[in-house]
Parts: C-alpha cells; structure tokens; sequence
C-alpha cells in the first residue's frame, strides 16, 4: 500500500500523481506489490499520525480491503507517527526514508557501500528506538560491586548502535583516506577524470557502458547501480581518460544517506569535468534537475572553483519527432548541453568532441625545456598535453605545449 501526504507547496515542482509513481518505483524496485496507493490532501501535519484523523481511518480501510502487510508513506514520519499508524492499520508502516534505506541495502555490492548503508541504517534507527515493547524497558542490574538499577534495555541498545555507528565511521575513514589517495595518484596521472551524475534511472549507466564499452549494470530501474565505477575513456586530443559512473539522486535523499555517501560522492568534487545526465523523456525532467542541483550544492559542487559542467539530454529516441527535432536544435544553439540517445548511440560522438573541447578550454601554450633524461615528464606532456614543436638542443629538448590550467599544475606538481 502506497499513501501520499501531498501538502500543496508551492515549492514542490511534481503532481501528486508523478510523486505517486515515483514511490511505486521504488517500491517496485525491491520486488514490493503496490496494490494500491492514493494521494491524501494535508492541511496541516497532525504530531500523532501526520494524517488527519479521518484520511488515518481510511488508510486503515485500504490495508484491511486489500489485505496489505506493508504501508509505505511517501514522506519522512516521525517514530511516534509511524507507531500510531502501525496500531490503526494492523500493518507494518515504513517511510520514504526507510524505503530508500532498504533499497540500498539490497543493493550495495562492495564492502565500502554495504559499510555506508549500514551507518545511514544505524542513524535512521537510533532515534526510532520509542517503542512500547516491554522488554526495551526492562533495567539491567549492575555488575560486579556496584549493584543499583542499571540501565534499561534502550539505553543498552542505543549504546550499541552508537558504538557500531563508531567503529563504521572509523573504518570509512581508511577508506576516505585510501581513496583520497587513489585521487592523488590520480591527479599527478595525465589523464581526466569525468564524473556522469543525474537522477536516477536518467540513463547513467546506460550511456557509461556505451562510452566506455564496459558491462555495468543498466536497467529501467530505480536505483540499478551504487557502487561508483571507474573505466577507460576515448576521447579526442586525449591518450585516454577515465569516466566515473555515480549513485543516482532522487527526490528528498535521505540526510542519513547523503552523509554516508559523502566519501564516494567527494569523486564528483575532484572531477575535471562533470556530466549532468537528464532524461528528457520523463515529464518532470526539470524538477529532477533540480533535485540534482540541490544534491550538488550540498556536496559543494556549486562553488566558483568547482568542475566545468555538461549538461547531457538523453532518452531523445523515445521522444515524438516534433519535441525531438525541436529539442536537438536547442541543443545545437547551447554550448553547455549534447543532445543524445544512449541506447542508441545517436549524439555520443559529439558529446565525446564536447567533453573534449570543455576539458582544454582555457588552454595555453608554455614553452619548456626538459633534460632529455627526463623521459617520464616528456612522456605526460605528450599524453596530456598538445605539443606544437619540439626540438633537441644538446642534452635538453625544448618544447612548446597547449595545456589546460588543471593540467599545468598537475605538470608543476610532477
């Protein structure tokens, strides 16, 4: 069972109807049965059951009518209001939060993403811990000398949960700091480094596997991928350069899953370019964007030194001729925006040029002269960078080459 508090915001670009559709999903997407779902109207948010006291009764009647062992709210509900609904409909009763928390945690398939979905799991929880089963209340006695009271069965568990949520932290960590020197390396590399972003199920891994030739996963599924992939890219005027391939954004991420992501989002921010995938056959393409852009900002990413962007407007092969042709040559008249289809393959061969042509803007020409012995050094300026001339004068060879900014101070730092 799907219901949806829709509060009327004005700030909420979606119909209740596309929200709708969105939970059910995501709720799809860990192998749920919707048997039926409906949009109640909110005045004002009650403390004890977010609903009204009658829209409560009827969701209860729609769990009973359709023998429903699971209710799924389409909204962040406090633990008292997830309690009380679960005594009016008889049924188990998650959020949005939780739904996305579980889809998640079947999904992680590395080591580090099953840590990160456990930490945000653990969050989630510690501050549901109110229930009214008896045996959250029972006391512990003390140990040993000290006798008295001891702690209550909650204390006890929220002191392990917060122990764990510890020890997880410590062990992303050493995973941030590896990573961070994976970036390193990285950086002094003499290659780019392009990370596809975008709402999820807007075709990322669809169009990964196309530029890159690899075999990730890609389905017409929300959530299909999490774990960030690196592979080998061609580009024009590059020897190669590697695209990363990120976890999809969605409407009202959780807090707890923005903070647990963050070490593996940080791929985003060291990027050299940034590829923003929409899919422009989904009628609420825009507010997808938009949650997109909020995600990022969070991350940073909006700053003045932040990546150059790309804005890719995929799914155009399920478009209407008219809206396709139109929406091509809007694209054509934008330097920021490539107009493709990743299944099809249509505009990939321009957006590769684009990529290309954004990670060398602002280049300049510096003339050098290296030691012949430094064969390392002259062999990154001839990866990375576009060698006009070139002669041998004795032991030096002296060098004229187009580099970016980024690609200067990574020569400067080698």
């Amino acid at each position: 069972m799907l219901a949806l508090p829709d509060d009327g915001s004005a700030s909420n670009l979606r119909s209740a109807e596309a929200r709708l559709d969105e939970a059910e999903g995501l709720a799809e997407a860990i192998g749920i049965d919707v048997v039926g779902r409906r949009a109640f109207r909110l005045r004002s948010p009650r403390p004890a059951t977010l609903f009204g006291k009658g829209q409560a009764e009827a969701i209860g009647e729609m769990v009973e009518v359709h023998e429903a062992g699971l209710l799924i709210v389409d909204a962040a509900l406090s633990p008292v209001q997830q309690k009380s609904l679960e005594e009016i409909t008889r049924a188990k009763v998650i959020d949005r939060t939780g739904l996305i928390l579980e889809i998640f945690g079947e999904r992680a398939a590395t080591a580090e993403g099953r840590l990160q979905v456990e930490l945000a799991h653990l969050d989630y929880q510690a501050g549901r811990l109110v229930r009214s089963w008896t045996h959250l209340e029972r006391q512990r006695g003390g140990f040993g000398f000290l006798g008295g009271p001891g702690e209550t069965q909650i204390e006890a568990d929220r002191r392990l949960i917060r122990d764990r949520m510890a020890k997880i932290r410590r062990e992303l960590e050493q995973v941030k700091r590896t990573r961070g020197l994976h970036r390193g390396r990285r950086q002094r590399a003499p290659w780019p480094l392009i990370a596809l972003v975008g709402y999820t199920n807007a075709g990322k891994s669809t169009l990964f596997n196309r530029m890159t030739r690899a075999s990730v996963m890609a389905e017409d599924l929300l959530f299909a991928t999490l774990d960030p992939t690196l592979r080998e890219v061609r580009l024009p005027g590059f020897d190669k350069a590697i695209l990363s391939d990120t976890v999809g954004f969605v409407s009202d991420l959780p807090t707890e899953l923005v903070a647990a992501f963050r070490a593996t989002l940080e791929e985003v921010v060291a990027a050299d370019l940034i590829l923003h995938v929409r899919d422009l056959a989904h009628p609420d393409s825009e507010a997808q964007a938009a949650d997109v852009e909020t995600v990022l900002e969070n991350l940073g990413v909006g700053e003045e030194d932040s990546p150059p962007r790309l804005e890719v407007w995929n799914k155009i092969d399920m478009l209407e001729p008219a809206d396709r042709e139109a929406l091509v040559n809007e694209a054509r008249r934008r330097d920021d925006v490539i107009a493709v289809s990743a299944l099809t393959g249509e505009g990939v061969d321009q957006l590769r040029e684009a990529m290309s042509a954004r990670l060398q803007a602002g280049s300049v020409v510096h003339r050098l002269r290296l030691p012949l012995n430094e064969g390392e050094r002259l062999a990154w300026l001839h990866a990375r960078g576009e060698v006009l001339d070139q002669q041998v004068d004795g032991d030096v060879m002296q060098l004229a080459v187009r580099l970016s900014p980024d690609n200067w101070a990574r020569f400067q730092a080698l």
